[in-house]
């Protein structure tokens, strides 16, 4: 369904309806926000020819941040797109024009051959065409103002962008995680998303209260799609936040602190998403969340012991 111009693509990453790009038309012109991975970049132009677009026709790509399920596709993207520019917040700029460290930080983790078959090799974007978009700083698409917002709290280089035209938000995992998947009666489902390495609980909830001043009448997650009741969420997403700190503290310096953390934030979910009206099981949970409670586990560890460091 497209809303005031806006479609969202699923750029197929990990399972359908786990990650998602949006594309704005304005007047016959079009500005995609994030990208996902390379092998998202023919869902990419698909959605251009679903539009009624073409790639000449596409004036930006803004990114809300860098983590590679987001912007791993941007060089391959803008190279298909010969007017485009990018628009990324002022920290990740570096990384969109020479991604080798952003590279060699995720191989390091991963291993060369899963980051070649789960991303794809990141191609870098021209530095003439990368647009620094600070806080408040302003993109006209066509005479649609899209306002790009500073707000840390995921990462240190994220943004969102509000549209003022339609009263929306883009919000990439600032306003956390809502699968479809663990939609009930009472709405949306939503925790937060604390990945390594750049969370910070106090930054994420000044974010949230940022977004909720300007009373969306929508907010576009990256995983995934619009959701509304926005002001219920971030209420929710206050107190998982808070409680998700309170586990990592408990955690402390046990030898299998992480294996305790994510058995202890399953339970979390369990607990909330059975509150929620979600009947399904506890497999189930895992089978869709798996990967988001390891992340979530590792990075409440790195900002544990960021804070002992202090």
């Amino acid at each position: 369904m497209t809303v005031h111009g806006i479609h969202t693509i699923d750029t197929g990453f990990v399972r359908p309806r786990f990650d998602a790009a949006y594309l704005i038309v304005e007047n016959g012109r079009g500005a995609f926000i994030d990208c996902g991975t390379n092998f998202a970049v023919p869902r990419m132009l698909d959605a251009l020819r679903q539009a009624g677009l073409t790639a000449d026709d596409v004036d930006w790509l803004i990114l809300t941040h860098v983590h590679l399920d987001h912007a791993g596709g941007a060089g391959a993207l803008m190279a298909q797109l010969p007017h485009a520019r990018l628009a990324v917040h002022p920290r990740g700029a570096r990384h969109m024009i020479d991604p080798a460290q952003l590279w060699a930080g995720a191989s390091a983790v991963y291993g060369e051959a899963v980051m070649e078959q789960t991303y794809g090799r990141l191609q870098p974007v021209p530095l003439e065409r990368v647009v620094e978009a600070p806080d408040n700083h302003m993109i006209d698409l066509a005479g649609r103002p899209l306002r790009c917002l500073d707000t840390p709290g995921h990462a240190k280089h994220h943004l969102c962008v509000y549209d003022e035209r339609s009263n929306r938000c883009f919000s990439g995992d600032t306003f956390g995680l809502s699968y479809r998947e663990f939609d009930t009666a009472n709405g949306p489902f939503v925790i937060p998303t604390t990945s390594p390495v750049q969370f910070d609980p106090e930054a994420l909830h000044a974010s949230l209260h940022r977004l909720i001043a300007l009373q969306p009448e929508a907010i576009h997650l990256t995983h995934y799609g619009a959701v509304e009741q926005v002001e219920k969420l971030a209420d929710d997403l206050h107190r998982r936040i808070d409680a998700m700190v309170a586990l990592a503290r408990s955690a402390g310096e046990l030898p299998d602190r992480q294996a305790r953390l994510m058995e202890a934030l399953t339970d979390l979910y369990a607990q909330h998403a059975a509150a929620h009206g979600w009947i399904g099981s506890r497999a189930t949970l895992c089978e869709l969340l798996g990967m988001d409670i390891e992340l979530n586990a590792q990075g409440l560890l790195v900002w544990l012991d960021r804070q002992a460091r202090h």
